[in-house]
């Protein structure tokens, strides 16, 4: 058991926070619901750490149960409020917190958020640097695609963000 322990300490230390950014991206930026994610994420690396097959680097391993793990929440969400908003998740700051750089990173995440969601995950994840074959493996489809798809993404977030 002790053994499992120091593996999972490491695994938690490398990966938190890829894993809170991912979430952040899922969640338009609201630290607690992300934070509640990024729990979730880890309670189920845990419970599933000695059924890992080391088939996949680790780390494509833990982005595959954070993507699932975030989507399942959103879709609970959607059925939850019929009229699905991205207001309804972020958390409005007051006015003297609010600063241009966050205000930046809102509009990202908001933009991030009306993505479908295989390419909000393509996106989140190109953001966290992970090689493009590793976002095709994570996703499953081909790396071919993936540069395509990302491609186009960034082509959408950039008419979004500049409100076109």
């Amino acid at each position: 058991m002790k053994e499992k322990e120091e593996i999972f300490k490491n695994i938690y230390h490398s990966n938190y926070d890829k894993v809170m950014r991912i979430c952040l991206g899922y969640t338009a930026g609201n630290n607690d619901e992300a934070g509640d994610l990024t729990q979730e994420v880890f309670i189920k690396v845990w419970s599933s750490l000695n059924e890992f097959r080391n088939e996949s680097k680790m780390s494509t391993w833990i982005y595959r149960i954070t993507v699932n793990t975030c989507l399942t929440r959103l879709r609970k969400l959607k059925k939850k409020v019929k009229n699905y908003d991205v207001e309804s998740v972020i958390d409005v700051p007051q006015e003297n917190e609010t600063i241009d750089k966050e205000n930046m990173y809102e509009g990202l995440y908001n933009c991030i958020n009306k993505l479908s969601e295989t390419n909000r995950a393509i996106i989140l994840l190109e953001l966290e640097g992970l090689p493009q074959k590793e976002i095709a493996e994570v996703i499953g489809i081909k790396h071919e695609a993936i540069r395509t798809r990302i491609h186009r993404i960034k082509n959408e977030l950039i008419k979004c963000v500049n409100n076109e």
